[in-house]
């Protein structure tokens, strides 16, 4: 009897395990959820016959290698920095591993063994990453095959809220780690953009004046440039293009209002000495905002910065309440965290939104033409989230996919490969996941 292990039962597992759980019991196969907080797993396996929730701290080399040893496939839904633990144990019992972060410099060194071991490491089987990569590499490929050449890629992503649960100024809500949208745009962004390599530091990030993204149905959505889009030109088998750019899509006023909260230094992960002894969120904002204007010179236009839009975005977060700081720190990224998880949250009744855009420029019988598809997915509820189904059900197709023998290669991969994107976007279908054609 085949076994599935699961590390990880958090929010953006909910729809994988509810898969995994279901083709467990339609297979007859073991399903294991390990997580610390085993109530948690307990609550989302209770239904599935064929399915246990155990208890695991993952850092405990013990538990974590006699629960690897016993599996057929592993996903990982843990935090990235932890993935490498399970990737070593992967390797040792020579199990294939799936999940849907990046590729990191040190899974990356691993490649030489996954492949000598005769594995299938698949990365970046998630939305985005993931699911990108998928529906691009099959509109890419058939450009190719039908003699097309391809001169500019883009691809936008966003996790939103959907326009009928959109009620507050930053017109956001959290449906994915709070601390990753905390963080996004850190180590800066390049690109490829009319054949010039553009690279913008984290300051520049949010500040870039990009054209807006209209589709169908949709409020008018704006972008930032995500991560190195470098990297991937190759993955795609795009060494020709002049334009290569991933992006992440928000509401405008969120970009609006993100890139005034880092030009405050309101998102510095930095220890900050001057804030040690800040007792209210009051506090802590009245000394970063007079920070602010202190560097700023006589030409700076106050009232066009702290703008009506501003104002109400930060009201909204009681930026500048006497509520009492309920935890010690020096770090202001921390404190805005907190704010934003109170304020953002999904409310039971709210649905949120995935939106993606690919835009492909080629040229075909010595025209230019264009091919644009768009995928649109609201979620059910706060717990069966556009964003919960996205990222786990790719990786729940493929494991079912890899233990059917329909998935055959080896060595460390992400889904851009027909062997791949072909089965899983075809199931992803009938889950009411799949692009349309702009015209």
């Amino acid at each position: 009897m085949k076994k599935i292990l699961l590390f990880g039962a958090g929010k953006s597992a909910t729809c994988l395990i509810e898969y995994l759980g279901a083709l467990c019991d339609e297979y007859e196969w073991n399903f294991i959820v390990c997580d610390v907080n085993v109530e948690v797993a307990s609550a989302k396996i209770k239904i599935y016959k064929n399915a246990q929730a155990l208890p695991l701290d993952v850092s405990d080399d013990s538990e974590r290698k006699s629960v690897i040893e016993g599996a057929d496939i592993v996903i990982s839904m843990l935090p990235p920095h932890l993935h490498f633990l399970v990737a070593r144990d992967c390797i040792s019992f020579k199990k294939n591993l799936l999940t849907a972060s990046y590729i990191d410099p040190e899974i990356e060194k691993l490649k030489g063994e996954i492949s000598e071991s005769n594995l299938l490491f698949l990365y970046e089987m998630g939305l985005d990453p993931g699911i990108d990569h998928m529906s691009a590499m099959q509109m890419i490929d058939s450009i190719k095959d039908n003699g097309g050449t391809i001169k500019s890629f883009i691809s936008h992503c966003g996790g939103l809220i959907a326009p009928n649960s959109d009620d507050n100024p930053w017109h956001y809500k959290f449906t994915w780690n709070p601390l990753n949208v905390v963080l996004a745009g850190k180590k800066g962004a390049s690109y490829l953009e009319s054949g010039q390599k553009i690279s913008l530091q984290y300051e520049e990030v949010f500040s870039a004046k990009n054209p807006s993204v209209d589709l169908p149905g949709l409020p008018q959505l704006a972008f930032y440039a995500n991560r190195d889009s470098f990297d991937y030109i190759p993955k795609y088998g795009l060494h020709s293009v002049d334009t290569f750019i991933r992006t992440t899509l928000r509401y405008p006023a969120f970009i609006n209002g993100w890139d005034k909260l880092i030009r405050m230094d309101l998102v510095n992960i930095e220890d900050d000495i001057e804030i040690k002894n800040c007792k209210t969120f009051g506090e802590w904002f009245k000394i970063k905002k007079s920070q602010f204007q202190k560097k700023q010179d006589s030409y700076f236009d106050f009232n066009l910065f702290f703008n009506q839009e501003f104002h109400e975005q930060l009201a909204y977060l009681k930026i500048s309440d006497p509520a009492p700081i309920p935890f010690d720190t020096f770090n202001s990224a921390k404190l805005l965290q907190f704010l934003l998880e109170k304020s953002l949250k999904l409310n039971p009744d709210d649905h949120d939104m995935i939106v993606m855009l690919h835009e492909i420029e080629f040229i075909k019988n010595n025209q230019s033409q264009w091919h644009r598809s768009y995928l649109v997915l609201e979620g059910e509820d706060p717990i069966h989230t556009a964003m919960a189904k996205t990222v786990g059900l790719p990786l729940g197709i493929a494991a079912k996919l890899i233990l059917l023998d329909k998935i055959n290669l080896k060595g460390l991969h992400i889904p851009n490969v027909k062997e791949i994107y072909d089965p899983v976007l075809k199931e992803l279908k009938k889950h009411n996941i799949y692009f349309v054609d702009l015209a």
